[in-house]
């Protein structure tokens, strides 16, 4: 499959990658924000930024809302959906808080207008961020309910011209033919096709974004955040954590 283009700057290459995280990850597992995994994260961060690399990232809101639950208590599945990109913000400026604690210039771009706290989220403004190394975090999710934050990885990885797609997986550390925790038989997946992905259901993250990964030719690296300096590595270009999915 052909490559995608990296950026140029000052005539030379210029990786940039979108890394996901979960709403689970911001929450060490747990309900709320765990301070010593988002300065672990930001410091990570701020390391692959002294290499040149530049970042966006989409969050997860798991750790305070997610919708589908929520419906599953009675709430309205939209107003669960619109609480849980609540959460995503929430997430969005917790990690920038950390960041701008180590000098990394940050910005938060949201989906639903938040004027005093968040820019819009413009594709071109958010390229131009990156290229003056600041980190953009993506934040509100698409601003519409019934689209999951994994779709949103992908379409704004694609919307500002992404080399690759980092998948931050708490708890595990890539993608497995069987669920590891329950099954010891389980095979790691070291490469995997998005139709392989598909077909035997593996929960890399739900149909339509491997769907819409597939069809653009969007590589996926997933990988495990409790890994010892992971996130640093697979921004700077470590292919051999966890799991890369390509079309072939």
């Amino acid at each position: 499959m052909p490559k995608r283009a990296l950026t140029q700057k000052n005539g030379k290459s210029q990786r940039r990658v979108l890394l996901k995280l979960s709403g689970e990850a911001f929450g060490g597992g747990s309900l709320g924000v765990d301070v010593e995994v988002l300065k672990n994260i930001a410091k990570q961060i701020h390391g692959a930024i002294e290499k040149g690399v530049e970042i966006c990232i989409v969050v997860g809101g798991g750790n305070f809302f997610r919708g589908a639950q929520l419906e599953e208590a009675g709430i309205d599945r939209s107003r669960g959906d619109y609480m849980g990109m609540l959460g995503t913000v929430m997430n969005c400026l917790a990690l920038q808080e950390f960041l701008e604690q180590i000098d990394v210039e940050t910005r938060v771009q949201t989906a639903i207008a938040m004027g005093q706290i968040a820019e819009p989220y413009i594709p071109l403004k958010a390229i131009r961020h990156m290229q003056k190394q600041r980190v953009v975090i993506f934040g509100a999710g698409t601003g519409l309910p019934y689209f999951s934050t994994d779709t949103v990885a992908i379409q704004r990885a694609l919307e500002t011209h992404c080399e690759i797609v980092l998948m931050g997986k708490n708890g595990v550390d890539g993608v497995y033919s069987a669920d590891p925790k329950t099954n010891p038989d389980a095979k790691k997946y070291e490469a995997l096709t998005y139709t392989k992905a598909i077909i035997d259901d593996l929960g890399v993250m739900d149909a339509a974004a491997l769907s819409l990964a597939r069809e653009n030719n969007m590589a996926l690296q997933v990988f495990g955040i409790d890994q010892d300096e992971a996130v640093k590595k697979v921004l700077i270009g470590d292919s051999k954590i966890g799991t890369v999915l390509e079309e072939g």
